[in-house]
Order: structure tokens, then sequence, then C-alpha cells
């Protein structure tokens, strides 16, 4: 399999000059290992992977022998098999305080960071990595988070190739996995039906316990249908034949594992009648598509679903970005009791931006009337924006801008 460089490995080797201690967590399969072991070719750092059950027992059982015999500079791969290590890694790097002593990657995110956060608080450097990303696969560019202001955003766009509407839904069909995107495997179906049959049930069983295959499998479909909307436990449960707490329960596990997401209501004391519930979003788009059975990327353009899946695409694009870049991303979405509603909206220096994501070659101003009502929040009102499939960007008005989304 060919190397796709990512756009976090910089990121990445800055946290090693400034750390003890480096965690790289994320879904399986998107890359973590394979970026691991390319940065540390050639630096005489060792290699072990708790995937293995002889390095696992040992590492659960033994942790102070697994150190003092896999010493630092070490890489130790899916740590959340053995948080046993943790204290032992922390007294190893407070006496010998060298910074990137300890590369780590692990699989379960929130899992894993309630543990570092006990032994290893100031001494580690926390990142995540997730599918790849456009910008990795298409555009090869430095990577840089999304800004709404019309020069970056031009300035962005030099060197990236025009992107036909179909040529997008093919990126959205084919997702961001490494193995897929390399050719490695070119069965889309079965590379998704082995991933969810040997990762996620697996891990779902690791964190909840026996699960019902079927109902799990009811389960994540119904959740990917619902892509890009407001979370319902309650139709989610129905769907599934499952009651509400377990729904809520296994999308804990999904938010765990890295595969989904939320976006959460932007809150205002000024603003009045926002509705609470967040949205949900995945951050693998060919899942979406696979889970959501669509055979071709001319019936996904076409279906019923089609703007769901775009916004999912874009919004996921857009949090990868600023991931990537080491950033942590304060992204938010806006809508009312009276109907209106501002897809994505993200704060930063004390301004407000706002997007609207629309599958439209031509939009219009209507389509940024809801912005209006962030101007009763206090904050200054940025540069917004409607993402689109126009090719080309150019200002809508002298507030708003058409954004293509080929520079997501």
């Amino acid at each position: 399999m060919s190397y796709i460089k990512r756009d976090i490995e910089a990121v990445f080797l800055r946290a090693a000059e400034q750390f003890k201690v480096v965690l790289v967590t994320g879904p399986r399969q998107v890359g973590k290992t394979t970026m691991m072991k390319n940065l540390m070719e050639g630096t005489g750092r060792k290699y072990v992977t708790l995937d293995d059950l002889e390095m696992r027992k040992m590492a659960k059982e033994d942790p102070k022998t697994f150190v003092e015999v896999f010493p630092p500079p070490v890489f130790i791969d899916e740590v959340q098999y053995a948080p046993e290590l943790f204290s032992y890694i922390k007294i190893q790097v407070d006496d010998r305080q060298i910074k990137g002593d300890y590369w780590l990657s692990g699989s379960q995110i929130f899992r894993l960071m309630r543990n570092v956060s006990e032994s290893l608080a100031g001494r580690v450097g926390l990142l995540d990595l997730f599918p790849l990303s456009q910008n990795e696969i298409y555009n090869h560019k430095t990577c840089s988070p999304l800004s709404a202001d019309m020069a970056s955003i031009q300035e962005r766009l030099l060197g990236i190739p025009d992107a036909t509407p179909t040529e997008i839904f093919t990126r959205i069909y084919n997702g961001g996995m490494p193995e897929l995107i390399s050719g490695d495997i070119e069965d889309r179906d079965r590379f998704y039906q082995s991933y969810i049959r040997t990762y996620i049930e697996r891990d779902v069983r690791d964190l909840s316990g026996d699960i019902d295959v079927l109902k799990f499998h009811r389960f994540i479909t119904s959740v990917a249908a619902r892509c890009s909307q407001l979370v319902n436990y309650k139709s989610i449960a129905d769907d599934a034949g499952i009651d509400q707490v377990t729904a809520k329960n296994w999308l804990n596990i999904l938010e765990t594992l890295g595969l989904i997401f939320y976006l959460h209501p932007y809150s205002n004391n000024m603003l009045k009648r926002t509705i609470k519930s967040p949205k949900l979003y995945f951050y693998d788009s060919g899942l979406v598509v696979y889970l959501t059975r669509w055979n071709s990327v001319e019936a996904l353009m076409n279906g019923a679903q089609s703007g769901a899946i775009l916004e999912n695409y874009v919004v996921s694009e857009i949090k990868k970005g600023y991931h990537n870049s080491g950033k942590e991303p304060r992204l938010n979405y806006y809508r009312n009791k009276d109907g209106n509603e501002i897809d994505l909206l993200w704060e930063a220096d004390g301004n407000l931006y706002p997007l609207e994501i629309k599958k439209t070659h031509n939009p219009n101003t209507r389509l940024t009337q809801a912005f209006a009502v962030l101007e009763k929040t206090g904050k200054t009102l940025g540069q917004g924006g409607i993402v689109c499939l126009r090719n080309d960007f150019q200002p809508l008005d002298r507030n708003n801008s058409i954004i293509p989304i080929r520079c997501v």
C-alpha cells in the first residue's frame, strides 16, 4: 500500500518535541499505526502492539516488567487494552525527562482520555486522527482550517483542481478509509461489511458486553439514515427494536470509537426559543453511504438523502481540517422554534461566522436570511457564506460569499 501523507504529521512532530508522551487516538483503520511507523523510520524507536495477545497479557498483568522490557523511545500501539501501563509510563518519563519518549496510539477516544488524564496529566500531548480528508486525498495543499474570509478562500483555492458535482459525490461515495483510497482493497462493500463485523461489533462488545448483532445493525443503519439531523433517541430506538437507554448507550459507544460526532446548538443569553438537541454526523461519508445502501454515485447524487449526506461530508471535512491543524474547533449549529436555521456556525476572536450548506449550483441571498438573527447575540457578525456545488468562488453580497465544496 502506498503511503498517503497525513496533514497532521507536522502537528504530531511538534507535539513530540514538547511532550514526553504523545497519544494519537481515532477510529480503527484510519492510519494511526501507518503514520506513526512512517515517522519513526530510521529513528531507532521500538514498536510493540497490544493487538498481540502475549504482549497484552504482559502489559496488563505485569506492567512494570513490560516497561522494562520495552524501554523508551518506544511506540506502543493499541494502548487502550492496558491502561495499567499509564502509571508506570509516568514513572519512566518523570525519571528520564526526555521529550517524545513514548508514542502511543489507541482506538477508544474518550475512555482513553479519562485514563490518561488521571495518570499522565501535563505529560501527554493528545491528538485525534480521523479518515483521510479531501485535502489529503485530492488537493495536497498545506493544511489549514477553512476560514470564511474572502482573501483566505481565494488563496486556498489556488492550485486546487475544479470538481464537478459528480466528482464531489464520488468523493462522498468513496469516503476516506486509507485502504480503499490507496487501492489496497478494491471491494468497498466487502471492506465496510468486514469493518462493521470485525471492528465495530467487537469494540461494542468490549465496551458494553454482549449485543444482539441484528439489532445493532438496524441501530447503526438508523443512525446513518439520520446524519445531519437532530438526534431523536426514540426514532432510532424504534427502528432498531431497542429501548431508548440502549440507543443512548450505543450512540455513546459510536462516539467513543470516533465514528460519529455531534454539533451542539449555539447558545447565547440573548437568543430565545432555541432548539436544544444536538445534530449528528459521521466522520466517514463512505460508511454512511454503505449503511444507507446507495449502490452508485448516480443513485446517491439523485437520492432523497443527497442533501443531508452532502452536509455531513462538508461538516466532517471542516472539522477534520481543524483537527489536522492541531486546533480544537468551536463548531455549532443554530435553530430556533420559529424555523430559523444556520447549518454551521463557529466562533473565533469574538466573531461569529455562519455557513449554509446546500446542494445547489446557483445559491441566492434568501439562503442567508437567517444569519440576521445573530445580530441579537451582541457578537460581531463575521463573513458568512454558502458552501455549494458551484466551482468558482465569488461574493454573494457584501457580507457573504459562495464557497465551493472542493476547498473545504
